[in-house]
């Protein structure tokens, strides 16, 4: 059975979590792991473990009024087209309910796209809600 929690689970470690970015081949998370796992001393995140094991999680940034910026949606593989993503969207869109705006970004691949479409998502296109502009200093 899938858990899911806010709270890092005590069997999680280190090495489990840089190992989640691994697998799915977000390889500018592994440059500066120190960095990496910093990160989620200053995040809120939602867990999902199965027997103890790490098989995914969403982290995002918030002011806890405004604004929820999602920044990392993780899957282990083996996990993925089990419903483990979507449910971590809902449940951590449903604990910051009171927020009016989310923004992620993603990348071009039509399967990503889609499935946030499927939740509610929407490209955000210059004629209907404004630019959105990225300064990315990862690499």
């Amino acid at each position: 059975m899938i858990k899911y929690t806010q709270s890092r689970p005590t069997e999680v470690t280190n090495d489990d979590l840089l190992a989640l970015y691994r697998s799915v081949g977000w390889s500018a998370y592994l440059q500066h792991p120190a960095n990496t796992l910093a990160a989620f001393d200053h995040s809120t995140v939602l867990w999902a473990t199965e027997q103890g094991h790490l098989i995914g999680l969403i982290r995002g940034i918030t002011d806890n009024h405004t604004i929820l910026y999602i920044q990392d949606i993780l899957v282990m593989p083996a996990k993925q087209r089990q419903q483990v993503g979507t449910t971590l969207v809902h449940r951590f869109l449903n604990q910051h309910a009171a927020i009016g705006q989310t923004v992620l970004i993603t990348d071009s691949e039509p399967r990503t796209q889609a499935f946030y479409a499927s939740l509610g998502f929407r490209e955000v296109l210059p004629q209907d809600y404004g630019r959105a502009f990225v300064l990315d200093r990862r690499y």
